[in-house]
């Protein structure tokens, strides 16, 4: 099975609708950190023409910055901690680029982005392997099976065998791994790739159009090219690779059971391109999305879409706030006029923005696959679904039960105000979330990590002149309480006011300074349920 170029997926389309929709390709990036997400990103979008100059993570100077890291905090401790929309063309089709921080701090963000693609690279470290995070985020693609490709980078250092490396993946993710390329050499001996489906060498130093064809690996121009030992060690090792490895097959790799792997190093810019092609190639174009009323299918005329991430002041000047939307169907025109089925509203679309980092441009129109910007006025939520008037909800975009747990300290109490409407927008944004004792006490805000503390406090500095500092909680953990019985909840949070709160929907929860105080709460009221996780703006809100 070999998938279809664009010429032949609109031939075949039944419409416009999914004609377009068999050009997207929406995929993540994901990878634990310094495994070299963001420079890899970096090099993607130069290959794919989007920039003409691709910025070190930790070179110096406006010319040299990593276009996707746009926010003062990334560019000053060389991280991604916000997620990035980037698109471009190549080849006939439309890529759309979601750069996921790569931080467990800000996973809460990640697993948000990853219910809007339809494909994720996976970025392994060739010294390191699969990496903590690494594992975490392959299990979030998992639940959704998610298609992934693998990239092992950083080929150009000192690097495990490939061989180890692809019994690590079948191992540790119980996934079957198909190498597409195959090294020449390692660290300082590492002369390029032997692309193990086209069987042809690439040189670590020639553009991907310079691939020098070859009958196969025990060919005698290669021995040519990169020296008789490396030409042989070659040949022997694609030959077991051969024998051992499953072959690549382009249906289990789309039902989330196969994944190809190519190895090359984005610093040097090499391997880039084959994957770029591979991704162009074999990942899918927008699927059919679950909705609890029915499942949608991209080629439906009718617009759909889910906001699956907030974004303040991506333009500081104007104070600015962004829905990003994934349309799941129809087709999105300048001017159009949405339903939030959350609220029943009419949402105008007047100026629908495609980005590139913090870059943007209005969109005439956009199609299934497409992440478009909607100017937000407090009104879109994480989760809300949009729609020309069907009422349909989306699942599957989790809010989290926080790890860590503070009040806010306000270091001038003349800004109270203004630090109310910052922390609203912060958490409207995913930054963090934010409850409100039902005491009346200090709010508390809600982490995963001491990073996003840390990215808090500067981002109210920075974007809302608000200095503000974190005091602890007698708190250790927190939970959403639910419960068919609406007098059985009103109990609950009037009991239990100095340990109870909402959160930014005004949901209730209960905060615990133990694990034990959480286990007694539930038997003492065994006709509420206490979520760890909860759906934002799914079913469950609805009810209530």
């Amino acid at each position: 099975m070999d998938a279809l170029t664009p010429a032949e997926l609109s031939a075949t389309a039944p419409n416009q609708v999914s004609a377009e929709a068999g050009r997207r390709r929406t995929f993540a990036i994901i990878a634990h950190p310094d495994a070299g997400k963001t420079t890899l990103t970096e090099k993607l979008l130069l290959r794919g023409g989007a920039i003409q100059l691709a910025g070190a993570v930790r070179a110096k100077g406006n010319a040299r910055r990593t276009r996707s890291d746009w926010m003062k905090i990334e560019q000053d401790r060389g991280i991604s901690v916000a997620t990035s929309v980037m698109t471009f063309e190549r080849g006939g089709l439309i890529f759309n680029l979601l750069d996921t921080p790569g931080h467990e701090d800000f996973s809460e963000d990640t697993y948000r982005t990853l219910t809007a693609v339809d494909a994720a690279v996976m970025v392994l470290d060739a010294a390191k392997g699969i990496e903590a995070q690494t594992r975490k985020l392959f299990e979030v693609c998992r639940l959704r099976d998610i298609p992934i490709i693998t990239f092992v980078n950083k080929m150009d250092r000192e690097a495990r065998d490939p061989f180890e490396l692809i019994d690590e993946i079948e191992k540790t993710l119980a996934l079957d791994a198909a190498p597409v390329a195959w090294p020449v050499g390692r660290a300082s001996e590492f002369a390029g790739t032997w692309d193990m489906l086209a069987r042809h060498f690439l040189p670590v130093d020639a553009d991907d159009r310079s691939a020098v064809a070859l009958s196969g690996p025990d060919d005698p121009k290669l021995a040519e090219l990169v020296g008789a030992e490396r030409a042989a060690a070659l040949a022997e090792e694609v030959g077991l690779a051969e024998a051992a490895c499953p072959e690549f097959d382009l249906e289990a790799f789309r039902q989330g059971t196969l994944t190809p792997v190519f190895f090359g190093s984005a610093l040097r810019d090499f391997g880039i391109g084959h994957l770029l092609d591979g991704l162009a190639r074999y990942a899918p174009p927008p699927q059919s999305r679950a909705a609890d009323a029915r499942p949608v299918e991209p080629g439906e005329p009718a617009l759909t879409g889910f906001v699956f991430k907030v974004q303040a002041n991506m333009d500081p000047n104007h104070r600015d706030r962004v829905a990003f939307v994934r349309l799941c169907s129809g087709r999105l025109v300048k001017g159009m006029r949405l339903k939030q089925v959350r609220t029943g509203k009419q949402v105008p679309v007047n100026a629908p923005l495609f980005f590139f980092a913090k870059d943007r441009q209005v969109a005439e129109e956009a199609w299934p696959g497409d992440v478009v910007g909607v100017a937000n006025h407090g009104t879109l939520r994480i989760g809300d679904t949009l729609t020309e008037g069907e009422a349909i909800n989306f699942r599957g975009v989790p809010s989290f039960a926080p790890e860590i747990l503070r009040h806010v300290r306000l270091e001038d109490p003349m800004l109270a105000k203004k630090l109310k409407t910052a922390l609203a927008q912060l958490a409207e944004e995913g930054v963090v979330q934010l409850f409100r004792p039902l005491d009346g006490s200090n709010p508390v805000v809600g982490v995963v990590g001491q990073l996003q503390l840390d990215v808090l406090q500067s981002r109210l500095k920075v974007e809302y002149g608000v200095p503000a500092g974190f005091d602890d909680t007698m708190w250790q953990m927190m939970r959403w309480v639910t419960g068919e019985d609406r007098a059985a909840l009103d109990r609950f949070a009037t009991t239990n006011r100095r340990d109870a709160g909402e959160d930014h929907d005004g949901q209730l929860v209960a905060f615990f300074g133990s694990d034990w105080r959480r286990k007694r709460a539930e038997e003492e009221w065994p006709m509420l349920r206490f979520h760890a996780v909860r759906e934002q703006h799914g079913l469950e809100a609805a009810k209530r």
